[in-house]
């Protein structure tokens, strides 16, 4: 990774590009889903470089562990805007629960990957003639879940020879892997990371990169957003507006911050005790985050192909697509920034 001239402030000071029309810090309240996963790191580096606070914002930021937390805080009206998968906000339009609207896009691939134990399975085509698979995921009914289902059905392994053991904390699914609990794994970084150093890992798709993300979805597959009210977003578009300019700053901070920059900016917890771990997880991640918040056109027909072909979510081929996001906050921002 190269390190930007200017170190950490290359984009500027926070005061150097505040907007006067939103002088005084107007209160936002965001719910996200675990604020130190990689997928939803913009949001961080947003508000630690104070990018929000330049924008006349004060942003407070509420960390839960799981989405239906999140959401609940959001229809309860303690929280503005949800930082989540554009799945969920999709979800929860299609469902009636409430016309939310992803305004903003963090992450154009779910950072997931599928590896096969090289212990449990040596041989060059381990899938082949496999009689019974346990594979250990994030949750069930979660993005891990599917992508793993997809990987395995297009590999020819029946439903039946697999089972999903959930293992949702980073150590927990560490030490399964490594003392054979589990042939296989699905999660996201620094899990897979950690594993792939150790030399025990064959990886059988990877949506960190664009490419594979492609290759599990047949296309371009949005991951974490920002979303709010269809409601909310037309009665407060200068808000909105404000929000999205501090967010593409953090993703295109991004696309350029070196390890030095990263370590003065991420919170020492998300280092979970390794440095070292963090920092390669990050460089292998850098392309996953979307470098200007657009979402692609072809985006959500993507999530509607993949969860239709599961059975999944049968709620999303009856909402209009095109009413599940916007980008005209994004491509004001990307213009301003140069994104």
């Amino acid at each position: 990774m190269t390190t930007p001239t200017g170190g950490v402030f290359a984009q500027g000071t926070a005061s150097s590009t505040a907007s006067p029309g939103l002088a005084g810090g107007r209160r936002v309240e965001v719910a996200v889903v675990e604020k130190s996963a990689f997928c939803v790191l913009p949001l961080t580096v947003a508000e630690r470089l104070r990018f929000f606070a330049a924008e006349g914002l004060d942003v407070q930021i509420r960390d839960f562990p799981d989405a239906t937390a999140a959401v609940q805080t959001v229809l309860q009206g303690r929280a503005q805007v949800l930082s989540a998968s554009f799945g969920t906000a999709a979800l929860l339009q299609a469902r009636g629960v409430m016309p939310m609207t992803s305004f903003l896009l963090q992450g154009r691939t779910p950072q997931l990957v599928l590896g096969l134990s090289t212990q449990a399975h040596p041989e060059s085509d381990p899938l082949r003639n496999v009689r019974s698979l346990r594979v250990g995921v994030a949750g069930l009914h979660t993005g891990a879940h599917r992508v793993a289902r997809l990987v395995l059905r297009k590999a020819g392994v029946s439903p039946a020879q697999v089972q999903y053991v959930p293992l949702r904390q980073h150590d927990a699914a560490i030490r399964a892997f490594r003392t054979g609990q589990i042939d296989a794994i699905c999660h996201t970084d620094p899990t897979i990371t950690l594993l792939e150093q150790e030399g025990g890992l064959k990886v059988l798709a990877d949506t960190r990169t664009v490419r594979g993300n492609a290759e599990v979805f047949g296309g371009p597959l949005p991951a974490a957003c920002l979303a709010a009210s269809a409601t909310t977003l037309d009665k407060q578009p200068e808000l909105f507006q404000a929000i999205s300019h501090a967010m593409v700053r953090a993703l295109k901070w991004l696309q350029t911050a070196g390890p030095s920059d990263v370590i003065r900016v991420v919170p020492e917890a998300y280092f979970m005790g390794d440095r070292a771990l963090y920092l390669s997880a990050f460089a292998r991640a850098r392309e996953a985050w979307t470098p200007d918040g657009m979402m692609p056109e072809d985006g959500p027909g993507t999530l509607l192909k993949a969860v239709s072909s599961l059975g999944e979510m049968p709620e999303l081929q009856e909402v209009d697509l095109a009413r599940t996001y916007t980008n005209r906050f994004a491509l004001k921002a990307k213009a301003r920034f140069r994104a």
